[in-house]
């Protein structure tokens, strides 16, 4: 867009130029037209001017005035010669002398109507002497006479003394017939000025209604940001190397509109915009990428990959310490931000956007209203020997992803009554590694994906075999999300015969949003029979409110508050307290991580329905 309002503003500059160029041309060419005609003739005027001088200097020997004033067939016949010349250029034509009081006086007059002999003439005194004085022709413009246009004035000289003065008067008429001989000219150029003229009002309302149409068609006009149109055209275009990519949203955007209607959403958009273009260069690009989300490409200005992180994190300050004024109310509104910092390590600039996503979702996570990057490193590998999406990609297609088992014990019976499912990887040499080596580098991705279904799969094979309980963990983000809630739904209707032997354990260590979605979400999960538990209750963000909106069937007691229940009073009154509470609730509940007798005598004092842990069965590969 830019390139093309520069080629715009290049046409229209040439455009200019070249009438202008015309313009002054042709006024150009006129004056000089003008120039030559005048020069033509005052060189007439000048060689008659000197035959004057001559024919009368060839009939008086020394003072015209005395001889003329003596011989009147002498004036008459000179002033018959001179009447020959006159035309409608040469409108006078008349000789003056200068009296002792420096008067200039007629001795002889061409023109039709004649002045008296010695008849005085009034004139510019200072240019008549001049030419008495130097000798020389003096040309004088007549600017205050309406009939006259130049007047020639040539001194008669006898014996080194100039005695007389030759005048010659141009008509007026003169000036008016060169205007007249050259106004077919002024007119075509007239003509030609004011066809550019309306072509230049063409193309310039054509190049205004064009640019406007193109402005539209790739801007958001709430937000004044590029639109998906824009996006689409520059993603064909742009050199991806020479950019980081970054992913914001707007933390609970949807309570915005829900508690304050859509107009006050409208305006939190336009005025986050306006605030993210306000820490961001001219040459970075912002998109609004799709509801309250907007992508944006920061280009780089150095090796520094760090670039985007620290613009991304003045625009999280900026806006979480701006007051967001809608009517009478003051809102606070958060960011979180999503960075890809290398998106040409990426197959495509598409994936590198998704990459951004997922970084924002993690930011999500996290709590928001925070910035999260993470710079692929393609030379070295990960630290702590972690897999990598490449990794758990190439253990799916062989596979290689397996299930161990750790048996979940009744412990008033002692007998085990269910299983949780543990994820694994098994590699090419038969060595097992367990989750925390792998899990973290394909959260949020499409492997993450193919990892829980994967999962889920075994674990009906599990099931339809020995018919039997069996958990398998989940996070309350996996249910918010739609792919992976779209994932277990078409597995349950796949195995809905298996599915009341299947329970999803829950983290509790996320905090919970969107609780009406999750609400739902569950409640058609359990209509397939399936029971939810909440994993590592009592740590994390602990909230006895999910007992009142969450279906819950099951409550496992978080391991670090099970460990050392036998030597901490206050971890022994925390799990008390769980247990009444679940049992006046109906809830059932498992200790976890109960590595030792000591333990496990003391949970059987808490009135515990249900214990987990090494002391009792390690996780195997088969049940």
């Amino acid at each position: 867009m830019r390139h093309l309002n520069k080629l715009y503003f290049s046409i229209f500059v040439s455009i200019i130029i070249a009438i202008a160029y015309l313009f002054f041309s042709t006024s150009n060419i006129q004056m000089t037209l003008n120039k030559n005609v005048e020069e033509i003739f005052i060189n007439g005027a000048k060689s008659f001017a000197q035959n004057i001088s001559e024919d009368i200097k060839s009939h008086i020997k020394e003072d015209p005035f005395k001889e003329l004033k003596n011989h009147k067939n002498l004036q008459k016949n000179l002033e018959q010669t001179l009447s020959v010349i006159v035309n409608e250029t040469y409108k006078y034509i008349f000789v003056l002398y200068r009296d002792n009081h420096g008067n200039y006086r007629y001795i002889l007059d061409g023109s039709k109507d004649k002045a008296h002999f010695n008849q005085r003439l009034s004139v510019n005194k200072e240019l008549w002497d001049k030419v008495y004085n130097t000798q020389k022709a003096v040309i004088v413009n007549q600017k205050k006479l309406d009939h006259l246009w130049i007047t020639y004035l040539h001194p008669v000289i006898f014996n080194g003394k100039t005695k007389a003065v030759v005048a010659i008067d141009f008509s007026a008429k003169l000036p008016k017939n060169i205007c007249q001989a050259i106004s077919p000219l002024n007119k075509i150029f007239i003509y030609i000025f004011i066809a550019i003229g309306f072509l230049v009002s063409i193309l310039i309302y054509q190049t205004f209604i064009s640019m406007k149409i193109k402005k539209e068609s790739i801007t958001d006009q709430l937000t004044n940001a590029y639109n998906r149109n824009y996006l689409r055209d520059l993603l064909q275009s742009i050199d991806i190397s020479k950019y980081q990519i970054m992913m914001l949203d707007i933390d609970y955007f949807k309570q915005v509109n829900d508690n304050y209607g859509h107009k006050a959403g409208d305006y939190i958009l336009s005025r986050t915009a306006k605030l993210i273009k306000n820490e961001i260069r001219e040459n970075d690009i912002l998109v609004r990428f799709g509801g309250e989300e907007f992508l944006i490409f920061i280009k780089k200005a150095s090796s520094r990959s760090k670039l985007a992180y620290d613009i991304a994190q003045r625009i999280r300050k900026r806006i979480e310490s701006h007051h967001f004024l809608y009517e009478q109310d003051t809102l606070h509104i958060t960011v979180s931000i999503g960075i890809s910092c290398q998106p040409e390590h990426f197959k495509t600039i598409s994936e590198s956007i998704k990459y951004a996503d997922e970084m924002l979702y993690i930011a999500k996570r996290k709590g928001r209203n925070q910035v999260v990057s993470h710079i692929i490193d393609t030379k070295t590998t990960n630290l702590n020997n972690k897999k990598s999406i490449n990794d758990v990609k190439s253990a799916l297609e062989d596979n290689r992803i397996i299930c161990f088992y750790q048996a979940i014990h009744d412990l008033k019976t002692n007998k085990i009554i269910k299983y949780e499912a543990l994820v694994r990887i098994k590699e090419k040499d038969e060595s097992i590694t367990p989750p925390m080596m792998f899990l973290e580098s394909i959260m949020y991705t499409n492997v993450y994906n193919d990892l829980t279904k994967t999962v889920l799969e075994n674990v009906f094979k599990q099931i339809q075999k020995q018919h039997i309980q069996i958990s398998v963990n989940l996070n309350f983000s996996d249910i918010l999300d739609n792919k992976i809630f779209m994932l277990i739904i078409e597995e349950l209707k796949q195995h809905k015969e298996l599915s009341s032997w299947l329970i999803i354990e829950l983290l509790e260590y996320e905090l919970l949003e969107e609780i009406s979605t999750i609400q739902e979400r569950l409640k058609e999960i359990k209509s397939y029979g399936v029971k939810i538990a909440i994993d590592d209750f009592g740590s994390g963000y602990s909230n006895y409110e999910i007992f009142k909106i969450l279906p819950i069937d099951i409550l496992k007691i978080d391991g670090s508050l099970i460990k050392d229940i036998d030597t901490s009073l206050i971890s022994y009154k925390i799990v008390h307290s769980i247990s009444v509470l679940a049992k006046e609730l109906g809830i059932k509940t498992v200790a976890e991580f109960v590595h030792s007798k000591n333990v496990l005598e003391t949970v059987r004092t808490l009135n515990i329905d249900e214990v987990q842990g090494f002391y009792l069965a390690k996780p195997l590969p088969k049940i």
